[in-house]
């Protein structure tokens, strides 16, 4: 159906993180919004239904109470694709993200932990090649060891990135290329 993403804010409405830029799938957003979690700010202009209710698809959410940041970005998929430069760390190769996946590099079933420091960016091809084996085993060796980044290191590796095309209602909230008043 929809792609949409919503950007979420802290309580102080500012994003929760800038690089990468904090955002749900809309669908989250929707339950967030039900579940009391956060405020609406801003919406698209499609518009959802069920059963009980209609409302616009949510554009931009703050949340209610205020998260302070922590000295790490979080654990997800976009950050290891980040840390990772976009490319496969066993053929060397740049994707996509919908091109990559991420593979354990000592296999779950082999005790390998779901961790910074164990899981690399992988193409589909070299990630079924490698299977469950260790690298060594697979003879593909990890082009850089996996490390848990910095914020500023995630930063600097997610630049390329940073001017995807956004939604209007979320320029009020970003101050990439706002001029200073006087």
């Amino acid at each position: 159906m929809l792609n949409l993403q919503t950007l979420v804010l802290n309580a102080d409405f500012r994003p929760l993180s800038m690089f990468p830029l904090s955002s749900w799938h809309w669908k989250d957003a929707v339950t967030a919004i039900i579940l009391d979690r956060v405020s609406l700010v801003a919406e698209y202009d499609e518009v959802i239904h069920s059963p009980r209710m209609t409302m616009r698809v949510p554009s931009v959410v703050a949340l209610k109470h205020y998260q302070p940041w922590s000295g790490f970005p979080a654990f997800t998929r976009y950050n290891i694709f980040c840390r990772d430069g976009w490319v496969c760390q066993y053929c060397g190769e740049p994707f996509s993200a919908h091109e990559l996946t991420f593979d354990h590099v000592v296999p779950r079933s082999r005790g390998g932990r779901t961790t910074w420091e164990n899981v690399v960016s992988a193409c589909s091809p070299c990630n079924l090649i490698k299977g469950n084996k260790t690298p060594i085993e697979a003879g593909m060796p990890v082009l850089r060891e996996p490390r848990r980044p910095t914020r500023r290191e995630l930063a600097f590796a997610s630049a390329p990135h940073l001017h995807e095309a956004v939604h209007h209602s979320w320029a009020d909230f970003l101050y990439w290329d706002s001029e200073l008043e006087e």
